[in-house]
């Protein structure tokens, strides 16, 4: 502000050396404003000083008009409004005067900008001056339109700024380029008629003019194709003299920037010639002999000396270069990442994440410095180079650049070991070669930062582990060290504990021993005080607590032994303030004391985890997570190829797609919704309340307790609900789980569920035989077509049960209407929440062209509400045509009445 008032002031100082300036107003009101104690007193000054200048505008004195405008000029720099005296401006532009026309035109640029109507009655003094004979007043012109050209201005106004760049006045030449750059970018169709101009002015020898025209020469590059073809063929040859000229010339003060010769019109020169040279490979061999020349005679022990060099790799990069000026280039930045300046290694580390695209062993060879840069005390430092060293992760050095990374997460700065962490867990799951590696590398990392890893990592971690029976035993054991060493490390926690709980016999045993492997002695009441330990430390931790009060539960099986000690801590619960918690220990303890003779097929070692499926449930639900930031759902490109019949997890758009009606939640018709967050949790079903394939909505109790026993499916996933369960928070101790339930009891998959809760029973008990509705007449309807677009036609064929007439059976059918194939097609469908859905796997996935053929679907939903609300459905189909996804969706709401 200073700087400014001081202009202003000099203003003021050269009118008041007039015969018709009075002096030293504006310098009085200054500083009647800055004595000012409040804002209130500011402003009335201000509004004494606006009314002045009103009067005197009203009476016309033209003596004071340059005095008042440089008062307007402050005030409007303060904030206030001075848009009253706008044509005062265009007065003092008129006058004869040099001082009154520089006090108009910086008015004009300072209190008017292109939007303002009352610029256009200036388009004729700006033509008038620039046709003036005094070469100052032609640079003021040139400078107000330079700063406030509308494109209206442009096109009136660009022969007079022509004729100018051809003037012989230097200063003249260069703000007459500088204002032709507005004029392209407010009209590119006229930068034809600069290019000849711009070329000619790259001859100059004032480096002023150079960098002008060479500016000029970038904006038309991007403004016009026909220009930079133009300036290829015309300009290569006299941008690379001038850069020649500049590096060899001499001593000159006028440009010395620390001893570098001019080093802006060095980067300018550069930037050009980037611009230039991108693919063009003639243009670009003309180049690199001058850049090879620049590249090593520049010193970089000055920090003009480090600019020019950056753009000159920046250049290097840009252009068709040779592979030995690139790998010049390389090592012009791994030298910057021994600089001290963090700022010159932050910006080589950006520049060598760009590099590594055009030639990545040239920057594996400073791999060793980017790894130092890693354990730099700057964080953005740290930051860049881990990104870095994650894109130079190859099959041939991602073990030792694991281990360093392994190495420095010990003492890595807490805030920085959870992306630390990140990092190294997608460099072991995406380069690990052998399950031996990759899990002794996640073992460490539990290890070391296991309050950082998440959950979907520890999940996958357990999916190999349940995959690698022969690794099984080593891995219990070495999880079993690292929770002795580690117990404050949650994830390690939940991992340790889920192996003990599965392979807690190898552990004791010492099963499995691989070559080298030292034997550990521990025995089953170690096992026990291992979880023992962890559960008390851990109890505030919902998921942790109730994975240690499974493996606690497994243990009893497997070591009888210490049955009544685990009955013992597992009772300890019964009355923890986590309900979750709370609640498993009633359950188990119900199971081991009434419950013998069945408890080890109960409690048989979970199957093993399907990878493959595993890795397709992750991969949905981070594209879920994608999309949820999306207005519109969307299918990634390339994305894994589901089976047709699996839905999606739901994500944010399809929240939009199922909500059917204001007064009804949407409800979901995949398996099991899942977030990212949350795969640990459904390992072992100790989530929240989930969703059952027939849209039914089942007690939590229900589905832990059947994931926990591994028996099969929850008969509220597979049978017809008779009444809907309402969701056991605490089940109190007198109500027996599994009181009837004998070694030789029978699980049917296809049982009708009853209310545990208020009828008291056994979680197993009162399961009837499976019936059969084979014999039952059905009544049929008409076909709909539920959805037809030019693409794709959906036919329904409804059947309705007598015995029960809210059940609904649809055959869907899917016929393409167009002559391309679609593969990999998936539908999906959404009801209400008073509706159930089941969905049958398809007959296939791809559904022939111009109707040759077609895709089944079944479908059952049942609706609650019959004769009060009619059933109605969105759906949803993807599919590829050509490789290219398609998406379409619809709602579907003819069905007949009394469905």
């Amino acid at each position: 502000m200073d700087t400014v008032e001081k202009i202003v002031e000099d203003f003021a100082s050269d009118i008041a050396m007039s015969s018709f300036s009075s002096g030293t107003r504006l310098r009085d009101m200054i500083r009647a404003i800055r004595a000012c104690k409040t804002a209130a007193e500011e402003r009335a000054v201000v509004r004494r000083e606006c009314a002045a200048i009103r009067t005197a505008i009203s009476e016309n004195e033209p003596a004071l008009r340059h005095r008042n405008m440089a008062k307007l000029m402050f005030i409007h720099m303060l904030g206030y409004p001075t848009h009253f005296a706008h044509m005062e401006c265009l007065k003092l532009i008129a006058a004869a005067g040099y001082p009154e026309k520089r006090v108009g035109y910086l008015g004009l640029m300072l209190l008017l900008d292109e939007r303002q109507e009352v610029l256009m009655l200036v388009t004729n003094s700006l033509k008038q001056d620039l046709n003036h004979p005094n070469q100052f007043i032609v640079g003021l012109a040139l400078c107000a339109l330079g700063n406030i050209c509308s494109a209206e201005m442009a096109r009136d106004l660009s022969p007079e700024v022509e004729r100018l760049m051809r003037s012989r006045e230097v200063n003249t030449k260069k703000k007459a380029a500088l204002c032709s750059i507005r004029i392209v970018r407010k009209v590119p169709d006229l930068a034809e008629n600069f290019m000849a101009l711009a070329a000619s002015l790259l001859k100059e020898k004032h480096h002023g003019v150079l960098i002008s025209a060479i500016q000029l020469c970038t904006e038309l590059c991007k403004a016009s194709k026909d220009a930079l073809e133009y300036l290829r063929k015309n300009c290569i040859e006299g941008l690379v003299r001038i850069l020649r000229d500049v590096s060899n010339s001499s001593y000159a003060p006028e440009y010395d920037v620390s001893g570098i010769a001019d080093p802006f019109l060095h980067i300018r020169v550069l930037k050009l010639m980037r611009i230039l040279g991108q693919g063009d490979a003639d243009c670009s061999e003309y180049m690199n002999d001058i850049l090879a020349q620049v590249a090593t005679k520049t010193d970089s022990n000055k920090n003009a000396g480090n600019a020019i060099l950056y753009e000159c790799v920046q250049t290097i990069m840009g252009i068709e270069a040779t592979s030995g000026l690139r790998v010049l280039a390389i090592n012009i930045l791994g030298r910057f990442l021994s600089n001290r300046d963090n700022n010159i290694r932050y910006v080589a580390l950006n520049m060598l994440m760009r590099a590594i695209a055009v030639d990545a062993l040239a920057v594996q060879r400073h791999r060793t410095t980017i790894l130092e840069c890693v354990k730099d005390a700057d964080a953005s430092i740290r930051k860049r180079a881990l990104e870095l060293v994650f894109l130079l992760v190859n099959d041939t050095n991602v073990k030792p650049l694991t281990k360093e990374l392994i190495d420095y997460l010990s003492i890595a700065d807490p805030d920085f070991k959870g992306d630390l962490t990140s990092k190294i867990c997608s460099i072991v799951e995406k380069f690990s070669q052998e399950k031996l590696w990759y899990l002794d590398q996640m073992f460490k990392v539990l290890s070391l930062a296991g309050n950082h890893v998440k959950d979907d990592v520890c999940h996958a971690l357990i999916v190999v582990l349940s995959n690698a029976s022969e690794l099984q035993g080593y891995s219990v054991r070495s999880l079993y060290k690292a929770l002795q060493a580690y117990g404050k490390q949650g994830s390690l926690v939940r991992v340790a504990v889920w192996c003990i709980g599965e392979y807690g016999e190898m552990l004791v045993n010492n099963v499995g021993m691989l070559d080298g492997e030292e034997k550990i002695t521990v025995t089953e009441s170690d096992a026990v005080d291992a979880v023992e330990i962890a559960l008390n430390r851990h109890s505030a931790d919902a998921t942790t607590g109730a994975m240690c009060l499974v493996a606690l539960l497994k243990l009893s099986s497997r070591f009888p032994s210490t049955s009544e000690r685990v009955k013992q801590i597992v009772a300890r619960n019964k009355e923890n303030a986590v309900l979750e918690l709370q609640q498993r220990s009633i359950e188990f303890s119900s199971i081991i004391q009434r419950h013998q003779s069945i408890r080890s097929s109960l409690l048989e070692r979970m199957p093993v985890l399907d990878e493959a499926s595993y890795l397709v449930k992750r991969a949905t639900a981070t594209q879920a997570t994608i999309s949820a930031n999306k207005h519109a759902p969307t299918v990634a490109p390339g994305g894994l190829k589901l089976p047709n019949g699996v839905a999606k997890p739901t994500s944010a758009p399809l929240a939009d797609l199922l909500d059917l009606s204001s007064d009804d939640a949407p409800a979901s018709t995949t398996t099991s919704t899942t977030t990212p967050n949350d795969f640990l949790q459904d390992l072992l079903g100790i989530g929240g309340v989930s969703t059952s394939t027939a849209g039914v909505p089942s007690t939590a109790s229900t589905d832990i307790l059947m994931d926990l026993l591994s028996i099969g499916s929850s008969p509220l996933q597979n049978g017809t609900p008779g009444q809907e369960s309402k969701p056991v928070h605490a089940v109190p101790e007198a109500i027996d789980l599994l009181g009837s339930l004998s070694s030789t009891t029978s699980v049917s998959a296809e049982t009708k569920p009853t209310r545990l809760v208020s009828q008291g029973m056994d979680l197993l008990d009162g399961l009837s035989s499976s019936t059969s509705v084979s014999g039952l007449e059905k009544t049929v309807h008409p076909s709909i077509t539920a959805f037809q677009s030019t693409t794709l036609k959906i036919t329904f064929d409804l059947k309705r049960q007598p015995g029960n007439p809210r059940e609904t059976t649809i055959h869907a059918t899917f016929t393409n209407l167009t002559s391309s194939t679609y593969t990999d097609f998936i539908f999906q469908a959404a009801v209400p929440k008073f509706i159930q859905l089941k969905l049958d796997p398809a007959s296939g996935n791809t559904v022939p062209a111009n109707g040759n053929g077609s895709v089944t679907q079944g479908l059952s939903v049942t609706n609650n509400q019959q004769g009060q609300k009619p059933l109605a459905m969105r759906i949803r189909m993807s599919y590829k045509v050509n490789g290219e996804d398609r998406l379409e969706q619809g709602q579907v709401s003819n069905f007949p009445s009394g469905l």
